[in-house]
């Protein structure tokens, strides 16, 4: 292992740091909410063989998903790893499985829910695991920025589009009005079919990957883009500028994506020559302009799969899974973009002692913290997914 520490440098704690990893309530969280019961303690040094047993007693009852954000102490556990959607689609090839335990945050197990068989029963070992992102479009302000839209007009013209990172609400809007869902490595096939379809996007929740696919890989300008902003009167913007403009972006964002700045780009350049910057696309746009390569968290794992021995690799995307391919790959010099601590906070509350009461409670005949979608915002969300999947 000698040549792994070498090569990997932790970054700085934040003052934050405590709660991204997951200590604590968080009221501001998408659901925020403590888990119930009695919560092994983390120091426990029995979790390991707890989580075992209980996984091995359940056998092919169980099937657990976890996502490429996850704890390494948490990933050992997972059935499949993946990013959000491949594994709610995993959960759907799976009907013999009894119990889904999502290793994720809610939005995926709502996925998950949808797309299951009703008798599968999808678990979220935290009900607070929530996801910042998804919490920035809220039901009631979507709904009232389409009403506007209504006022003025243009709603004949909008489709609209929303990232897989969403409330399952939000995808029911999405696919009452004949929108489609997108994910970060779809996201320009969802935009091209959406323009084939009408002359606006309304694009949800992610601003910045809407951002990034329209003028970085659909050649539009940053003029035909304007951001509406729901805690502004009609978001801020004048009706000539929604008349006018292509894509509507909402104002949302990702809290881990968003810390990587330009002076990240430009620092770790003068620091490491040669090195290649790699970004997720839910980055800001001035960092993904100035990075060497951009793609999904699947595109990023294979980059770094298919990277040279000897090559240096600057990558923006969350802590854990910077850290596991640096661990994977010790004859490559991967560093996290950042110099400080980045994880998802809300992912990051589903650890190990979550993790094994989960499961000692389906073992015990006891079935915890259940995510259910309402049949008609289920089969909404589903119209939205299904024109997903038909995406030429």
């Amino acid at each position: 292992m000698s040549g792994v520490t070498s090569t990997w440098t932790e970054p700085s704690n934040s003052p934050v740091a405590l709660l991204l990893l997951g200590h604590g309530t968080d009221p501001a969280s998408e659901r925020g909410v403590d888990c119930p019961g009695d919560l092994p303690a983390p120091s426990d040094p029995g979790l390991v063989a707890r989580a075992t047993a209980a996984k091995a007693a359940l056998g092919d009852r169980v099937f657990v998903l976890g996502h490429h954000y996850q704890r390494d102490e948490v990933i050992q556990f997972a059935d499949v790893t993946g990013d959000s959607f491949k594994l709610a689609q995993q959960a759907a090839a799976r009907p013999e499985a009894e119990f889904i335990v999502f290793c994720g945050v809610h939005f995926m197990a709502e996925s998950a829910d949808i797309l299951t068989k009703p008798s599968q029963r999808v678990i979220l070992p935290d009900l607070a695991a929530g996801c910042s992102m998804a919490d920035m479009a809220v039901l009631g302000q979507v709904e009232t920025a389409w009403e506007h839209f209504e006022d003025l007009g243009i709603t004949d013209q909008i489709v609209p589009v929303t990232y897989m990172n969403s409330s399952a609400d939000i995808k029911g809007f999405v696919g009452r009005n004949s929108g489609v869902v997108c994910t970060s490595s779809n996201a320009k096939r969802a935009l091209t079919w959406s323009f084939e379809q009408g002359s606006k996007v309304f694009f949800l929740p992610d601003q910045h990957l809407g951002r990034n696919t329209a003028v970085l890989e659909m050649g539009f300008d940053l003029d035909d883009c304007v951001l509406y902003d729901p805690h502004k009167p009609h978001g801020g913007l004048t009706g000539e500028q929604l008349r006018n403009a292509r894509m509507i972006l909402w104002r949302g964002h990702c809290s881990v994506h968003g810390r990587f700045t330009i002076d990240s780009v430009r620092e770790v350049r003068e620091r490491v020559p040669g090195v290649n910057v790699l970004v997720h696309p839910e980055c800001r746009h001035d960092v993904v302009r100035a990075a060497d390569y951009v793609g999904s968290t699947e595109y990023i794992i294979r980059a770094l799969d298919a990277a040279p021995a000897g090559s240096a690799w600057a990558v923006g995307t969350e802590l854990n899974l910077v850290r596991r391919l640096a661990l994977a790959h010790p004859d490559k010099q991967i560093m996290f973009l950042d110099r400080a601590v980045c994880y998802c906070s809300t992912m990051n509350r589903i650890d190990l002692p979550h993790l094994v009461w989960a499961l000692e409670e389906l073992v015990a005949g006891r079935v915890p913290n259940v995510i259910t979608v309402d049949e008609k915002t289920a089969r909404e969300a589903r119209v939205a997914l299904d024109q997903m999947l038909a995406l030429p």
